[in-house]
C-alpha cells in the first residue's frame, strides 16, 4: 500500500483499459488515436489511485472494522461525493471531449459524463473498498499466524530451557556422588576433581541460556569432564577423541554429548576392572554432522539404555531437545556394535557458526 506503488498500479490498469478500448474500436472500424485514450484512461485511474489511497490513509482502520451502519451512513455518501469530485477534475482536463458532439460548456460536459460514468465510478470506489477490507482481513490473518508462530517458538524455547535446567542438577548430583566416593580412597584426587567440577560449572554459567553452541565449546566441556573421569577411573579406561578440524565451528545443542558420556561410564565402563574403551567422534556426512560415542562395557542386553518405560533422564532429555531443535531432520540411535560394545550415534543438520573458534581444543585441558 505504498502510495507510489498503489498509484502506479492504478495508472497501469488505466493504460490496459485504454489499450483494450483502442483494439476494440479498431475491430469496429472506429478511428481514434491511442495517445488520446491513454491520456483519458490514464488520468482517470491516476485520479482514482490518488483518491483511493487518500481514503485508505485517512479511513483505513475504520474501513477494516466498519459496521453496516457506518458503511451506509459514511461510505455510501462518500462514494457519491468522490465520484462527482473525480469526474469534475477529469472533465476540466479534457475540454474537447466528448468527440463528435457540438461544443458544450463545462457543466454540460460534466452532466454528460456523469450520466454515462457515474455507475462506473461508483463501481471503482466500491471495488477499492472491498480491496481495503480484504487487505485488513489478510493483515489480521498474517498477524494471527505470526503471533501463533511466535508463541510456538517461545514455547519451544521454554521447553528447551527446562530440559537444559534438568540436566544441570542431574549432572551435578552424579558428579558429587563420584567425588564423595573418591574421598574415601584418594583425598587429593577428590580435591582435584572438585576443582575440575568448579571449572565445569563456571563454563555452564558463562554460557547462560544459550541453546546452541559451537562444537569447539561443547568438546571443551567434554574434555574437562573426561579429565574428571580419568582421575576417577585411571588406567581402567582408554579415552579417544577424534574431531574433524573443519567442524569446530559447527553449531550443536549445549550439553548434547555429556549425558551420553555419563551413561557410557555409569552403565558400561564402571562395570569393567580394566581394558575399557571410550571413543568420541565428530565427522561430516554431506550436509549433516555425525556425532558418535562408543564404549565397551556390559552391553545393551545386560543393561539397556533405552527402555519402553523409565527412560534414563539424560538420553530422554537429548531426544526431546533434538526434536525441538530439528524436528524430523535428525537421527538418534543406540546399538550394540560387538559383544559388550555400545555405540550412540546422532546426526543433525550442519550449520557453521559465524564466529570462528579462536583456538583448537586440547584434550584433557582444564
Amino acid at each position: 500500500m505504498h502510495p507510489a506503488v498503489f498509484i502506479s498500479l492504478s495508472v497501469l490498469l488505466g493504460a490496459l483499459f485504454a489499450l483494450q478500448e483502442w483494439l476494440s474500436m479498431r475491430l469496429w472500424s472506429y478511428r481514434i488515436g491511442l495517445p488520446l485514450l491513454l491520456r483519458a484512461w490514464g488520468l482517470q485511474y491516476l485520479l482514482w489511485g490518488i483518491l483511493c489511497w487518500l481514503i485508505w490513509w485517512r479511513l483505513g482502520p475504520q474501513i477494516q472494522s466498519a459496521s453496516f451502519g457506518w458503511i451506509a451512513t459514511r461510505m455510501l455518501p462518500l462514494s457519491i461525493l468522490t465520484s462527482f469530485f473525480e469526474e469534475m477534475i477529469w472533465v476540466l482536463f479534457f475540454p474537447n471531449l466528448p468527440l463528435n458532439r457540438p461544443p458544450m460548456g463545462y457543466w454540460h460536459r460534466l452532466a454528460f459524463q456523469l450520466n454515462g460514468e457515474l455507475f462506473d465510478n461508483l463501481l471503482i470506489f466500491w471495488c477499492a473498498f472491498v480491496l481495503f477490507r480484504g487487505i485488513g482481513y489478510y493483515q489480521k490473518y498474517r498477524e494471527h499466524e505470526n503471533n501463533a508462530a511466535q508463541l510456538e517458538i517461545e514455547l519451544a524455547n521454554a521447553k528447551i530451557s527446562a530440559l537444559r535446567m534438568q540436566l544441570n542438577p542431574h549432572f551435578l548430583f552424579n558428579t558429587m556422588n563420584s567425588i564423595s566416593s573418591l574421598m574415601r580412597i584418594d583425598i587429593d584426587a577428590a580435591d582435584t576433581m572438585l576443582e575440575q567440577l568448579g571449572n565445569l560449572m563456571r563454563i555452564t554459567l558463562e554460557r547462560g541460556e544459550a541453546q546452541l553452541i559451537s562444537l569447539h565449546d561443547e568438546i571443551e566441556f567434554i574434555e574437562m569432564y573426561l579429565a574428571m573421569q580419568d582421575r576417577r577411573y585411571g588406567s581402567r579406561v582408554r579415552q579417544s577423541l577424534t574431531i574433524d578440524p573443519e567442524l569446530h565451528d559447527a553449531m550443536v545443542p549445549a550439553m548434547i554429548l555429556q549425558p551420553i558420556v555419563e551413561n557410557a561410564y555409569a552403565h558400561g565402563l564402571s562395570k569393567l576392572d580394566s581394558g575399557g574403551v571410550l571413543e568420541i567422534e565428530a565427522r561430516r556426512e554431506g550436509v549433516h554432522l555425525r556425532l558418535s560415542v562408543l564404549n565397551s562395557g556390559a552391553g545393551l542386553r545386560a543393561d539397556p539404555w533405552q527402555r519402553v518405560t523409565g527412560q534414563r533422564i539424560g538420553l530422554a532429555n537429548i531426544k526431546s531437545r533434538l526434536e525441538l531443535h530439528y524436528g524430523t531432520d535428525h537421527t538418534f540411535q543406540i546399538h550394540e556394535n560387538e559383544r559388550n560394545s555400545v555405540c550412540v550415534t546422532i546426526t543433525l543438520p550442519l550449520h557453521l557458526s559465524e564466529n570462528h573458534a579462536e583456538q583448537m581444543t586440547r584434550f584433557g585441558g582444564e
